[in-house]
């Protein structure tokens, strides 16, 4: 393991600070590195692999489809694209559906999708969209400028124009940032990185009637909080605000790297046209065989009804290490997407963890974030609490 991890160090471009861990298989909630040793997964990939590892079904199903046929271009149709489209329209309730390779890639089209659709309205080209501070929407140029901290982009300026940014949960500084100009208000309806905050009913469907009341869209970045992990297969509906346009990926494919961009009818029909936006892997047949299997296992084994279940159990057990130790400030976060915020940077904590057989991370400096397969069960809670109880025992 030390010898590839110094081949990796002379090899790979040093954008990440990576464990010192070579992971090497993986097999329900577990995933194993080159020694052999065990490890109890609460990241998935970072909120990815939600069916967990080495599931039968999914790995026929992608194999069946290797074997059958794996890219062509979207100057043809394929079946698994179709039926992936047909899946996810009626678990998300939107109505256009564009199959990307990332969740990045998936925000760079509703950009698009949002600029396009005001210019077609008045023909300008100077519009505005309003984003969140501490958002975070992706790593590519247009996704980094709505990403609403400025560590991420300083470096990499000048960003796309006309972006502005508004507190998440307060109106009034959306309202302030309004003007003629503005054609979207985009933000994650549960936001990741930025330290799981998930946006309040209130400020959603006032934001909502906001956009409705002066035709700008809606966009909703559901790429880590989507696919059922606050128990419902989109975070947004909880609340019934519908969003014009929204985004997914990560969980979408378990694993193969496919995102969505998803539009109603009124703004498909409105926005990009043939030869507006493309994409030479997206929604390719091995992607749709991905998005098919995902859905299609999400719905037979229940995985909202268990996430429900789970994630108020999960909660309890948090809220539990909560009140027992000082170091804790809060809990945030719904369903299987939790945070502990601590009073100070919890980085030794996650690696303290890794050396006792538990998989964390962070999100930002002061937080653990807890987004584990989605198939956990009250047992593998009970593991990850004994575990990270252990870890604050010995800082106490």
């Amino acid at each position: 393991m030390k010898q590839y991890i110094e081949e990796a160090e002379a090899a790979l471009l040093h954008t990440y600070n990576r464990y010192q861990v070579v992971l090497d298989k993986g097999d329900g909630v577990y995933l194993y590195d080159m020694e052999g040793k065990k490890y109890l997964d609460f990241c998935a990939g970072i909120a990815v692999f939600a069916l967990g590892y080495n599931n039968k079904r999914y790995n026929d199903a992608l194999k069946a489809q290797i074997d059958k046929l794996i890219h062509t271009s979207n100057y043809y149709y394929n079946v698994p694209a179709i039926e992936a489209a047909k899946k996810l329209k009626k678990v998300s309730g939107m109505d256009r559906v564009f199959f990307t390779n990332s969740g990045a890639e998936a925000v760079e089209g509703a950009i698009k999708a949002a600029r396009k659709y005001a210019y077609l309205k008045d023909g300008c080209r100077d519009h505005e969209i309003i984003a969140m501070e501490h958002s975070f929407h992706g790593r590519t140029m247009g996704a980094l400028s709505v990403t609403g901290n400025p560590k991420y982009r300083e470096a990499f300026e000048p960003m796309i124009g006309n972006i502005r940014f508004a507190q998440m949960n307060d109106f009034e500084s959306v309202l302030a940032q309004v003007t003629d100009k503005t054609c979207a208000i985009l933000f994650e309806t549960v936001q990741g990185e930025g330290g799981i905050f998930p946006a309040e009913e209130s400020f959603m469907k006032q934001v909502k009637a906001l956009c409705e009341e002066r035709d700008i869209l809606l966009i909703l970045d559901e790429i880590q909080c989507g696919m059922g992990r606050t128990g419902y297969m989109y975070a947004w509906q909880k609340y019934g605000v519908k969003p014009d346009i929204m985004t997914t990926a990560k969980a979408l494919g378990c694993g193969v790297p496919v995102g969505a961009f998803l539009m109603t009818e009124k703004t498909g029909a409105a926005s990009l046209k043939s030869g507006d936006h493309g994409t030479t892997y997206g929604g390719n047949p091995l992607a749709g065989a991905a998005v098919n299997i995902v859905l299609d296992l999400f719905e037979e084994n229940h995985i909202i009804d268990n996430v429900k279940e789970t994630g108020a159990y999960l909660e309890a057990a948090l809220d539990s290490l909560a009140a027992e130790y000082a170091c804790i400030k809060t809990r945030r976060g719904g369903g299987l997407m939790q945070g502990l915020v601590f009073h100070r940077p919890v980085g030794d904590i996650i690696t303290r963890a890794l050396d006792k057989g538990l998989i964390l991370i962070n999100a930002g400096t002061d937080i653990i974030r807890f987004v584990p397969p989605l198939i956990i069960t009250k047992e593998h809670v009970d593991e990850m609490t004994a575990i990270l109880r252990e870890c604050l025992r010995e800082e106490a």
